[in-house]
């Protein structure tokens, strides 16, 4: 392979997470990379995920708006045993200077009852809302699955 090809792909590749990349901030809260995984059509119920970045005090994560679906829903995940157990939580706690991922198999925003399917390549508002840090619309960017991702990215 030529190096003119090995930097193209380079090149290109760091176009790609370059524009994937994106961050949002409000009050002490940093937001990275909010996306959301394809479904397929007729599939009513949608998994959205970022990570958050709490540079200051104690804070919560208390809910999640957004007009792609009649409602949305904080959840946690975790496994008892053999089983996979999905839960709707009040809150996400945000500690003192911690890092919190809402990733798959873990916490992650539900979209419950979704008006149209999310298509990779898309991109939709939503908004989050802090005990503490107040309210910010997030843009979130639909994305196809990595290979890195396992079978704990469900689907309902």
């Amino acid at each position: 392979m030529s190096i003119q090809k090995l930097l193209g792909g380079a090149a290109l590749a760091l176009a790609t997470l370059v524009a994937t990349a994106h961050s949002f901030k409000v009050g002490a809260i940093e937001i990275d990379h909010p996306y959301a995984r394809p479904t397929s059509a007729g599939q009513r119920v949608g998994g959205s995920y970022l990570k958050l970045d709490n540079k200051g005090a104690s804070d919560r994560l208390l809910s999640a708006t957004s007009a792609m679906a009649a409602s949305v829903e904080l959840h946690s995940m975790s496994m008892e045993g053999d089983v996979m157990k999905m839960r709707q939580v009040d809150v996400i706690e945000l500690p003192k200077g911690a890092t919190v991922e809402l990733k798959p198999g873990s916490f992650h925003i539900m979209l419950m009852g979704l008006k149209a399917p999310l298509k990779a390549g898309d991109k939709f508002p939503m908004t989050l809302k802090f005990e503490k840090a107040g309210e910010v619309v997030v843009t979130v960017n639909v994305e196809d699955p990595k290979a890195t991702d396992t079978a704990a990215d469900h689907r309902h």
